[in-house]
């Protein structure tokens, strides 16, 4: 089994500028029904879908016009299939396939392509949707889950076979970790990947829903949402209260303590007092990953 092929395994460049593909004269009948890496013309009624699709939402509107293009102008792009069960399977073109089907187009060009597995055939999918642009978040969320729990992937990965960072890995796969109403939200165009990842910030449900819907109802930009999550999250904790007014000496104490504490939270740490003896500590971050790496190690048993 080959992985990791990457999107020029998925997305065919012009038939005579492609040395893998064979090109089946335009002849619609034409297909040996054998051959694999090859163009041709299949039927449409032929096709069963992709049970691996990532893309969840196909927009009726959206459909329809494209329907309506390739009525007038014909399929453009191909897509992309491989031999099953004496018909074909998708592999990538979901939606230029439903717009066909609307349009009452019988035959359309396909890249009959060798896959074998179905680790291979959620890779192809995912790189095509990724490049293309046409998923949302949370749909590359559930793909990038379902190869870590279904085919234990790692994010390292994953990263690698997309072409990605692993962070951007590991940020898509968190963020199905918020409320399904705050997803759901995310999958209508509603909210950004950056307000949600702003979201995932917030230490429970309760809160992350209070923001959400104050995002929806004033319109708020993802700079601002930070801005309420850093105001909520502001980490302090209240230091050792002294008996007495703290003198030079445990002055110099505390700065001490604050130099010990800065490698163990790998940040600045401040440490106060007042006359009353009562203080804070506060613990400085510079992004929300260094937030979130923060309140891990707070809330660790």
């Amino acid at each position: 089994m080959v992985l990791g092929k990457g999107l020029g395994a998925l997305i065919t460049p012009a038939p005579q500028q492609e040395q893998e593909v064979t090109v089946v004269p335009s002849n619609e009948t034409l297909d040996d029904g054998q051959s694999t890496d090859i163009l041709a013309h299949v039927e449409v009624a032929n096709i069963d879908p992709n049970p691996y699709q990532p893309r969840i939402d196909f927009e009726p509107e959206a459909l329809q016009e494209l329907a309506q293009s390739i009525r007038e102008k014909g399929l453009v792009q191909p897509v992309t299939v491989r031999r099953w069960e004496g018909g074909y399977q998708l592999i990538s073109g979901e939606r230029r396939l439903r717009a066909c089907k609307l349009a009452g187009i019988t035959h359309i060009p396909a890249y009959i392509r060798q896959v074998d597995s179905a680790e291979e055939m959620i890779e192809l999918a995912l790189i095509e949707n990724i490049q293309r642009a046409t998923l949302n978040p949370v749909e590359i969320a559930q793909s990038y889950r379902q190869l870590v729990e279904d085919y234990q992937h790692t994010p390292e990965e994953i990263a690698r076979r997309v072409g990605k960072d692993r962070s951007t890995v590991v940020n898509f796969i968190r963020l199905l970790k918020l409320p399904k109403r705050i997803l759901e939200s995310v999958q209508r165009g509603e909210l950004s990947m950056g307000h949600a990842r702003a979201l995932l910030s917030l230490p429970d449900e309760q809160a992350q829903l209070r923001i959400w819907q104050r995002i929806v109802r004033e319109n708020l930009s993802v700079r601002k949402v930070e801005e309420l999550v850093k105001s909520i999250y502001t980490v302090q904790r209240t230091a050792p209260t002294p008996k007495t007014a703290p003198s030079s000496a445990s002055t110099t104490q505390l700065e001490e303590l604050s130099r010990k504490l800065r490698p163990i939270y790998g940040t600045k740490v401040n440490i106060s007092t007042g006359k009353d003896g009562k203080g804070s500590i506060s613990f400085e971050f510079y992004s929300h990953d260094d937030l979130e790496r923060l309140l891990e190690l707070f809330l660790k048993d």
